[in-house]
């Protein structure tokens, strides 16, 4: 059975975010990757005997779902924070923010304001292929609410591992407010052309 590998990332120094928390939060995501593979392991095995099997085989099928978003959702991220922190250019997605939102500022104070909800999961900057839009949206956990034929352009980790060890619970907003700043935009405009 083919494996799921963990990719590497190209972080440097960021603000406000520690290169311990960073190297945490890898050991995360290298955990989400191994869990995976393991969980597709299970499911052939249990598969071997699917009707003795029916009620495992639905349970571990669900977990699949969470450990497999995990990996996904961090490699947006992580990929997103990858190289320089860049500004946002006149390019393609900045354009079709400003269609979808009237400018990139309300965009982004939505964007920021999905961000701060109550709980753990994700803000997340969506291409709806198949109505040609943006949409934004939050994700619980990391994988109720993920939106159907939909790619994700933009991943904001705000699970409690991802900024209490540098901002404390307070510091939620700060920690948005710095990923921003940190964030790669030429990774986040290839998201998009990718998506389309």
């Amino acid at each position: 059975m083919k494996k799921f590998e963990e990719k590497k990332f190209n972080i440097g120094s960021l603000k406000g975010i520690s290169a311990k928390n960073i190297e945490e939060h890898l050991k995360l995501y290298a955990g989400y990757v191994k869990n995976t593979n393991l969980i597709l392991e299970k499911i052939n095995e249990l598969a071997e005997d699917a009707e003795k099997n029916a009620y495992a085989l639905g349970e571990i099928q669900r977990r699949f779902s969470f450990e497999y978003n995990g990996v996904r959702n961090h490699e947006i991220y992580f990929q997103s924070l990858s190289g320089e922190a860049s500004s946002v250019s006149d390019g393609a997605l900045k354009k079709a923010i400003t269609e979808e939102w009237g400018s990139f500022d309300l965009w982004l104070n939505r964007f920021k304001a999905i961000a701060l909800t109550r709980g753990i999961g994700w803000a997340m900057l969506y291409f709806d292929k198949k109505e040609n839009r943006l949409l934004n949206a939050w994700v619980d956990e990391q994988h109720l609410g993920q939106l159907q034929n939909c790619a994700p352009i933009i991943a904001l980790d705000m699970w409690e591992h991802a900024f209490v060890s540098d901002y404390q619970p307070s510091g939620k907003k700060q920690y948005i407010e710095d990923y921003f700043e940190n964030l790669n935009w030429e990774v986040v405009e290839e998201n998009f052309k990718n998506a389309q």
